[in-house]
């Protein structure tokens, strides 16, 4: 039986098949990698093009309450105003380093009488109690902000939070408790202001820029598409030397094949394993 007429057997057939649909499956794979990829280097650009970027006045970023582009995101505004400490949320399961901790937003009421929500920082759940042992107040009067965008987040089925704090940084919710026009588009983590607090949540760190391994799962997703047709033709030759070992010509090339091996200058671990083999036997 030629190998050939061998592959062409309904059974390896199917067998073909479904090489075909897992490398099919495996291209998939790699490609989601790949927009993986893609999708981090464009949230890194977007970071290195917006983080230090020269603050500019908040309505001139934002023209409306629910203005906000995915562009906009950790581009600097300037706004003034005055904080409102009554309407200052906590936002729970915040972790930093691995701690527990929540999220100090208070909101600031500009000069418009429009408010927009200033996210002044990190603060650690406190020893005894499921809240933080302290937090520190802002700057009373009037402040000049800087801040950089962020997306509002959307709320989550099945969380809570106890009184003076939201599981989300949800801005129509925070618009609700304020009970003043809010800005519902975007919030802003703060970077500086002026007159500065005593002291202030601890800041938000720098994203990291980091466009994972993405690539190399692609590459890997690839091979393992290839390795299916490669395992397939060395079963199919497997079944056809066995069907076939005693024609003359088989055995022919199976001997070739045993001259060849001898011949190879054998490993020390093949030598042990003969040596164990030979102990064994007696």
């Amino acid at each position: 039986m030629k190998i050939l007429r061998l592959a062409l057997t309904r059974r390896w057939l199917g067998y073909l098949a479904v090489a075909i649909v897992f490398a099919i499956v495996c291209v998939g794979l790699s490609k989601w990698q790949i927009d993986r990829t893609n999708e981090a280097r464009t949230a890194n650009q977007l970071v290195q093009r917006n983080f230090d970027s020269t603050p500019t006045p908040l309505a001139e970023e934002l023209p409306t309450r629910t203005s906000f582009a995915a562009s906009q995101e950790w581009k600097q505004v300037s706004l003034r105003g005055t904080y409102l400490m009554k309407d200052q949320l906590l936002v729970r399961n915040r972790p930093l380093d691995g701690n527990p901790g929540f999220e100090v937003l208070t909101p600031l009421k500009l000069d418009d009488g429009s408010v927009f929500v200033v996210d002044r920082g990190y603060v650690p759940t406190g020893n005894d109690q499921d809240a933080p042992d302290s937090v520190p107040a802002p700057a009373s009067g009037e402040v000049s902000v800087v801040v950089r965008l962020q997306k509002g987040e959307p709320t989550l089925d099945g969380r809570s939070a106890g009184t003076g704090q939201i599981a989300t940084i949800h801005l129509p919710t925070v618009a609700a408790l304020v009970k003043l026009p809010t800005y519902t588009g975007a919030y802003g983590l703060m970077v500086s202001e002026s007159p500065a607090a005593a002291t202030r949540p601890i800041a938000e760190a720098a994203p990291t820029l980091d466009e994972g391994l993405h690539i190399s799962y692609a590459i890997q997703w690839v091979l393992f598409g290839i390795m299916a047709f490669l395992g397939l033709a060395y079963a199919i030759r497997q079944e056809y030397r066995i069907r076939n070992a005693d024609d003359p010509e088989e055995r022919e090339k199976a001997e070739a094949r045993e001259r060849r091996r001898q011949a190879k200058p054998r490993s020390d671990a093949e030598i042990e394993d003969e040596l164990l083999e030979r102990a064994d036997s007696r």
